[in-house]
């Protein structure tokens, strides 16, 4: 199978912005020749590789595509840093990974882990529950997340487990569940949540007191730090990583002290890795059994 590539890089041009037009923008063509180029891929492979809507999106084959380009763009870039006059030639990798693995201890666990291998680092931040898509669809190289299953051609490893607290400020408390946490006041407190892909507070809603995600108010905060400030602040209440509940969040009531979240999460990546991301891959996983414990066997 031989691969043009300049009809691989305007696939994955298409893919990653989302249209043929903002592909064409970044390559500097039109948008005609980017669909020309698209078109010509599929021929020669002889199946679709995206499916034209808004945003474009990869067909199960270009997925599995996209995967295979990104996987030899890591080994050349590898092997060309091996072979390199100069010593530092970094290697650029494309990870996705939860918010709160971002906010709390990815980066004290592995910022020398990542200067002392050269890498550069691209962060996709999505729900746990769905970073392994990124993966999947050839967005990401590796990902955390909460999938246990790997995908065909990778790994699963266990890290360990991030364990949540329902917390609520105290002027929150007194205002919305003065006598206590109870469904009839649930269901007119405001919860704060990470997004609308975000499960963690409406699960335990609803295996607690029977409450679906429309039956109580909900603000969306992105983003770790916002979230806690917006929860600090008396917004709402919600869940909180227990890694974050240190002194400066003393104000804070855990509204549910017998009935902590426990989320498992899970290093993916392929079985077949450059020397750099294999070193990386290890390192991210005893970092993280080090700060979140390590996982028991299954």
């Amino acid at each position: 199978m031989n691969l043009d590539p300049r009809q691989t890089e305007a696939l994955r041009a298409v893919i990653e912005t989302g249209s043929f037009e903002q592909a064409a923008v970044r390559l500097h063509l039109t948008a005609s020749a980017v669909s020309q180029r698209v078109r010509a891929l599929e021929s020669n492979l002889g199946n679709p590789l995206v499916v034209r809507s808004r945003p474009a999106r990869a067909t199960p084959v270009g997925q599995r595509l996209l995967q295979y380009l990104h996987r030899v763009m890591q080994l050349e870039a590898d092997l060309a840093s091996d072979l390199a006059v100069e010593r530092y030639s970094p290697l650029l990798l494309t990870i996705a990974l939860n918010a709160d693995t971002l906010g709390t201890w990815f980066f004290p666990a592995l910022a020398q882990a990542l200067v002392n291998e050269e890498v550069l680092i691209d962060l996709i931040v999505e729900d746990q529950d769905h970073t392994y898509t990124l993966l999947e669809s050839g967005m990401a190289i590796g990902c955390i997340g909460s999938e246990e299953k790997p995908m065909k051609g990778c790994f699963a490893d266990a890290l360990g487990v991030m364990r949540y607290r329902l917390v609520a400020s105290k002027s929150f408390c007194q205002r919305w569940f003065p006598q206590g946490m109870n469904r009839n006041d649930a269901r007119r407190a405001p919860v704060v949540a990470y997004s609308h892909k975000d499960t963690l507070q409406a699960g335990f809603l609803e295996n607690h007191f029977g409450l679906l995600p429309d039956a109580y108010p909900c603000h969306y905060v992105p983003g770790t730090e916002p979230h806690l400030a917006a929860i600090c602040h008396g917004l709402g209440y919600g869940m909180v990583p227990e890694l974050l509940l240190g002194e400066s969040t003393g104000d804070l009531i855990d509204l549910a002290p017998d009935y902590p979240c426990d989320v498992k999460l899970y290093w993916h990546s392929w079985k077949v890795q450059s020397p750099r991301m294999e070193a990386l891959s290890k390192q991210i996983v005893d970092a993280a059994r080090v700060v979140l414990g390590t996982p028991l066997s299954e």
